[in-house]
């Protein structure tokens, strides 16, 4: 009845009034996941499956297109020139394909501690400044920035690199973390995410082993509605952390990174789908 009722929602794209896309449309490339498998999880919010078309983040992505290309920080100069890896102000593509190792840091950075590095380095910004420090929040640079840079991506298979020894390092640093057990209920992140149909209440929880499942799981920026605002996967991270009741990550630090490496490497080969919108 759901699959039914989601083929059935009228696009958006071909409306005067739609809200402003990405290149492709987050909501068929969910489409296709849940036309290729009737997994619980993909299918288990009717709401939020109805107001994929009007997600709050493609605002938030279209104003970080202002903010990427504006002249900023101290140096009055656009993000045009920042290297995500596929080279200079190279943005289709370039978040599928990340964390990666980057040659100027020698170190393997996600999409949040590569845009810092190019804020300071490029446009001159200082850690003090709030468009640095600031990172959580619909209304702050970074989750429209990094939003913007995501969307770029949407649609594209999952694609980390591990041709660097650190990408595989960082990769397999995240696989330990994520069944590592600890704190005060001895978690892990496969306590919630190892098998099918888990739930937390009546929440469906998403499976490592069931691709379709985990590339939605993993596609951040997203629309978190009970938090009315944008998310990033750092975001997620310490979230998934606090839940587990263990210590927290800091972010941006390398066990950050090593999580979500290990995370995308999982999602391999599947769509992305940015922005998205979850519970």
């Amino acid at each position: 009845m759901m699959r039914t009722l989601f083929t059935a929602i009228p696009l958006a794209a071909a409306l005067v009034t739609a809200l402003p896309v990405a290149a492709e449309d987050p909501a068929e490339v969910l489409r296709g996941l849940i036309d290729k498998t009737s997994a619980p999880y993909l299918m288990q919010s009717e709401q939020n499956l109805m107001m994929m078309e009007d997600n709050p983040a493609l605002w938030t992505a279209e104003e970080g297109e202002k903010l990427f290309r504006f002249p900023r920080g101290n140096n009055l100069v656009s993000l045009e020139t920042c290297d995500f890896g596929k080279g200079p102000g190279v943005l289709e593509g370039a978040y599928v394909e990340m964390p990666r190792y980057f040659e100027d840091t020698g170190k393997v950075m996600d999409l949040e501690t590569r845009l810092i590095h190019c804020m300071k380095t490029i446009q001159g910004f200082q850690d003090s400044d709030d468009a640095i420090k600031k990172r959580h929040g619909s209304d702050s640079d970074h989750m429209k920035l990094q939003t913007y840079i995501a969307s770029k991506s949407n649609g594209m298979p999952w694609n980390p690199p591990m041709n660097h020894p650190l990408e595989k390092a960082m990769r397999d640093a995240g696989e330990v973390m994520f069944y590592r057990r600890a704190g005060s209920h001895d978690f892990n992140c496969a306590t919630c995410h190892g098998d099918n149909s888990k739930r937390i209440r009546a929440s469906v929880l998403p499976d490592i082993h069931t691709p379709e499942e985990w590339t939605k799981a993993i596609s951040w920026p997203a629309f978190r509605v009970g938090h009315d605002h944008v998310r990033s996967t750092q975001h997620r991270v310490r979230g998934c952390y606090w839940q587990m009741r263990q210590a927290s990550v800091a972010a941006g630090s390398d066990a950050s990174i090593a999580m979500i490496s290990f995370w995308t490497d999982a999602a391999r080969g599947q769509p992305a789908i940015i922005p998205d919108m979850k519970r």
